[in-house]
């Protein structure tokens, strides 16, 4: 492995674990020519995926923009990067254990918008705003009213209406 900081073209492996998720094997390493110390995870990969673009052009599966994308949409976000490993981690795996050598980008897309929609909902919009490229403040109301629809109450609560607050905490009680 090539050294990040000088380029040297030996390093040597210091430890050695598995991550947090068992899905790559963490390696701490150490160049012998500057004493850079760096990590480096390797993880299994089925089969070599094509994405095939809305331009038509195919280009490999890139996970590190796979990443990247998720991570510019969870910014400032308070979601365990844990979690987000794990749903980069499992669309990459439904894709690589698919039928398929070639995956549309529309797909990767779609996998993602219903990831983060269970991860987190801001991140949710964010990356629908890009990935469908919104043009006008009509696009987010129509997004967060589907938002609204799909969300579940917790405790089997019925819907409030349309317009009206929600309710937290107690209730008060009045005229004592």
């Amino acid at each position: 492995m090539r050294c990040p900081y000088c380029g040297g073209p030996d390093t040597q492996v210091k430890d050695s674990r598995p991550s947090e998720d068992s899905a790559a094997i963490r390696r701490r390493r150490v160049c012998p020519d500057c004493g850079g110390r760096f990590t480096t995870f390797e993880r299994v990969q089925l089969r070599e995926l094509i994405v095939l673009k809305r331009s038509g052009k195919r280009v490999p599966f890139d996970r590190d923009k796979l990443e990247r994308s998720i991570d510019v949409a969870l910014r400032k976000r308070p979601v365990d990067p844990e979690r987000v490993e794990r749903l980069i981690s499992g669309i990459t795996r439904q894709f690589e254990s698919g039928g398929e050598n070639e995956v549309t980008s529309e797909a990767i897309g779609e996998a993602v918008m219903e990831g983060l929609k269970g991860l987190d909902d801001v991140a949710y919009v964010r990356f629908a705003s890009v990935y469908k490229n919104f043009a006008e403040p009509q696009d987010f109301k129509d997004l967060l009213g589907t938002l609204a629809t799909d969300a579940t109450l917790p405790f089997g609560d019925a819907p409030e209406k349309a317009g009206a607050p929600r309710k937290r905490g107690r209730p008060v009680k009045s005229g004592v």
